[in-house]
């Protein structure tokens, strides 16, 4: 039971970080001046405090469910030396302090929005990036040893960013299509489409530190002469579902940039735009929907040993 515990934490809390790190960073370059605090297109302020409260809560909730599965007792039976050794003895523990602290700031700079976005948005995606990137010590990466180890934290790291500026992005994008009234006087729609165009370029870089990053990491853990063996076991097989979650991602990706995004475009200069936005509204939920799914297995996937069977 515990384990499944921490399973549910950690994808929480990796869907809850990325939300946190990445819908600040979208409006940062996705959204114009007076945009940012318009809370029909994006809440940002009470998105930001719900969230960073909400990792607090998970970020506790999980790190206790791990102390107990290491210790073999229930969740209320952990002893408080075995806590205060996580965070006095191990990375774990302080990555777990570092997150916690990173949180707090992004409750505190989220109070900020108002009066000054882009400072308090920066200051959000930032705090919020290292709370993310904390993340890497509860993987696999923290337990390689040596350069490679540095390599595989590293890739790991910049991994987690890319995943939460993609997720976050997608819900954002999701948010504005879903406020977007087919009878409305497309000023909103408009926003949405040159959200979209702009996420073009930036979702290619993603793209890009995902696959590299990606591949570094199953080099590091795997490696090419395993790749077999590995795949034969239980986390092979989750890392196959990812990949293929990943790839449908991909496609949803291109079908947006390539033919809905043009296709809203024209609609809109037709000031028509309902149907154009209810295909687009239903593309970005499927691409919504894997990446969920996505997180879900990264959470299994970090509490699995790759070449022990499962």
């Amino acid at each position: 039971m515990s384990d499944w515990l921490v399973i549910a934490a950690r994808f929480a809390l990796y869907g809850d970080l990325a939300l946190l790190f990445g819908v600040p960073l979208f409006a940062l370059y996705g959204l114009r001046g007076e945009e940012r605090h318009h809370a029909r297109l994006l809440p940002l302020r009470p998105l930001a405090g719900t969230l960073a409260i909400t990792g607090i809560a998970l970020s506790a909730i999980g790190f206790v469910a791990m102390a107990a599965a290491m210790a073999g007792t229930g969740l209320l039976q952990v002893e408080s030396d075995t806590l205060t050794m996580l965070l006095a003895q191990t990375s774990v523990g302080t990555a777990f302090l570092v997150r916690m602290a990173a949180l707090a700031f992004c409750l505190f700079a989220g109070v900020l929005l108002s009066r000054h976005p882009v400072a308090a948005l920066s200051a959000i995606s930032v705090a919020a990036g290292v709370g993310l990137s904390s993340l890497a010590w509860s993987g696999h990466g923290a337990a390689t040893e040596g350069g490679a180890g540095m390599v595989h934290l590293g890739a790991d790291i910049l991994h987690l960013l890319a995943a939460g500026a993609w997720v976050g992005a997608l819900f954002a994008l999701l948010l504005l299509a879903l406020r977007g009234s087919p009878k409305d006087d497309a000023g909103q729609v408009r926003t949405l489409h040159r959200a979209l165009d702009g996420f073009a370029g930036v979702g290619t870089v993603i793209v890009g530190l995902i696959v590299v990053t990606g591949l570094a990491n199953g080099l590091v853990i795997v490696g090419i002469a395993n790749v077999m063996s590995a795949a034969a076991g239980l986390w092979g097989q989750l890392m196959l579902a990812k990949i293929v979650l990943f790839l449908g991602m991909l496609a949803m990706a291109a079908a947006n940039r390539f033919r809905l995004t043009p296709s809203l475009e024209r609609a809109i200069e037709r000031r028509d735009h309902a149907q154009a936005l209810a295909f687009l509204r239903r593309s970005l939920a499927v691409e919504t929907v894997m990446a969920i799914m996505i997180l879900g297995l990264v959470a299994w996937l970090s509490t699995l040993e790759p070449l022990n069977g499962g």
